[in-house]
């Protein structure tokens, strides 16, 4: 039966779950199925629940929370532009800036309409286990009246709220990509590549780990059995993930060292001189993803509620404490404290305790961000020369190792008697009795999942792309430098 409990936990009498998505119609409202957060950015599905009773009022969106919602939507947006484009633009040479703003600008844009498209649609309608359907293509039969379902039954937002909240995730995590191949990879492949990995890896992948019937459709045993059957893949596996550890982090992250090694090392690595041009602009960025975060994990709660404010304390101190824990660990072993260090040990903060922001107590997303800065550090030093791959801007060692390790923990720190909120069923309308290592098992799955399916569908986009495009940008021009023979301007004129 644990299978057909709902994997979101409640703080108290909220509820952490998947939205359940339904536009409203003239004779039979549905409350339909939602999305479940990181479980990622809150991350939803849209399935159809059983019709409302005729005489049922309509359920009416708490302003409060729609407010909220959509504030949430905004930061996430701010997350990739400035945010990503700056952290991500001040750790490339000055010849190169600008081309690294246009990738995460451009590629931000693109998705935002591809998801409007036909994203939304494949990642949150009821399909099967892997994929939606599209039914909802260009938003069809979305209105502003249309609702959808959040964690606590009864409890609605409007369905276009959710939509641009899950559409500023989709579009961060194609852009997250771009840092491992930076300062060579051609613009015109960067962007075919996207389409591509947005299609076949990330909708399919929100699809599998947030796509469920929603709250109501848990009313006793047999109908929890129907809704169950009809959830994405690792949602039935009962894979834990508020924010997007595995859906946003580590899937980008497998994507990026894919890249990393079919792109290739860039032009004259270990002789030339790469370092950060401007950590300034870096420390700038990794602000501005620090206070967009607090949209994107505490907005996951799908309400402004406790478990929302749970979720942003989280977030606020894994964060600090993976900083402190990054540059403490730096100064020992390097002998200074470097504000690079202090910059991707917050970032790594972030990574790891997307997936359990809601789920752990406070003492645990400390525990996690201390964890997070040190295994991190390990990542970007001693597994990258391990790897052997250029990751230009350590996408993996960050968004991977940290995504990885988060996604684990997350099985581990929700349980109650660790101060988790526990797993919630839905049915007993209660929190339910926790197994450790069945949480754990679940969440290795979710893992192992995404490590492989990211990873085969990068290869395939790869290859395709260098057949048809080309990978990589002539070396003269990457000498050069991407700002100027790629796109004709510069970052700087002085």
């Amino acid at each position: 039966m644990k299978r057909l409990f709902a994997l979101l936990a409640l703080v108290g009498a909220v509820g952490f779950g998947a939205p359940a998505w339904a536009e409203e119609k003239a004779a039979a409202p549905e409350v339909a199925v939602a999305q479940v957060a990181e479980a990622a950015p809150a991350m939803a599905v849209v399935a159809a629940a059983e019709p409302a009773a005729a005489a049922a009022p309509a359920l009416v969106p708490n302003k409060g929370d729609t407010a909220w919602i959509m504030v949430c939507a905004a930061l996430v947006i701010l997350m990739s532009i400035p945010g990503l484009a700056l952290f991500y633009g001040g750790l490339v040479r000055t010849k190169n800036m600008l081309s690294v703003l246009m990738q995460v600008f451009v590629v931000f844009s693109l998705i935002t309409v591809l998801w409007v498209v036909y994203g939304y649609s494949a990642a949150f309608t009821e399909g099967n286990a892997f994929f939606g359907t599209l039914d909802k293509l260009f938003l069809k039969g979305v209105t502003p009246e249309s609702v959808g379902a959040t964690f606590s039954k009864g409890v609605v937002i409007p369905e276009l709220a959710f939509i641009i909240f899950q559409g500023a995730f989709a579009a961060i995590t194609c852009g997250l990509i771009v840092g491992a191949f930076a300062e060579r990879a051609k613009f015109a492949a960067i962007l075919v590549f996207m389409v591509i990995w947005f299609t076949l890896s990330y909708i399919p992948m929100a699809h599998m780990v947030w796509y469920w019937a929603g709250p109501d459709a848990y009313t006793d045993a047999a109908a929890a059995e129907i809704a169950g059957a009809t959830a994405g893949f690792l949602f039935q596996k009962g894979a834990l993930d508020f924010a997007g550890g595995t859906v946003v982090h580590i899937n980008a992250a497998i994507a990026g060292l894919v890249g990393a090694y079919m792109i290739g090392k860039r032009t004259g690595l270990g002789n030339v001189a790469m370092a950060p041009h401007s950590l300034t602009f870096t420390m700038i960025g990794a602000s501005l993803l620090w206070f967009g975060w607090f949209g994107f994990n505490a907005g996951s709660a799908l309400e402004a509620s406790g478990g929302a404010a749970l979720a942003m304390v989280n977030t606020w101190v894994a964060t600090a404490a993976a900083a402190l824990s990054w540059m403490f660990a730096e100064w020992i072993l390097k002998g200074k404290p470097s504000m690079l260090g202090a910059a991707s040990g917050a970032v790594a903060g972030l990574v790891a305790i997307t997936p359990a922001a809601g789920f752990v107590g406070v003492m645990g997303g400390i525990i996690i961000g201390l964890l997070a800065g040190i295994v991190c550090l390990w990542g970007v030093n001693g597994l990258k020369k391990l790897l052997g791959a250029d990751d230009s801007l350590d996408v993996f060692g960050i968004h991977g190792i940290g995504g990885i390790l988060g996604a684990i923990l997350t099985g581990v720190f929700v349980d109650p008697a660790l101060g988790g909120t526990g797993v919630y069923d839905y049915v007993a309308n209660a929190v339910a009795p926790f197994d450790m290592t069945t949480q754990v098992i679940s969440q290795l799955w979710g893992v192992g999942t995404v490590v492989v399916w990211s990873g085969v569908v990068s290869i395939v986009a790869y290859k395709l792309v260098d057949i048809v495009i080309g990978l990589r940008v002539p070396e003269e021009e990457e000498r050069e430098g991407l700002d100027l023979t790629s796109h004709g301007e510069s970052a700087y004129h002085h």
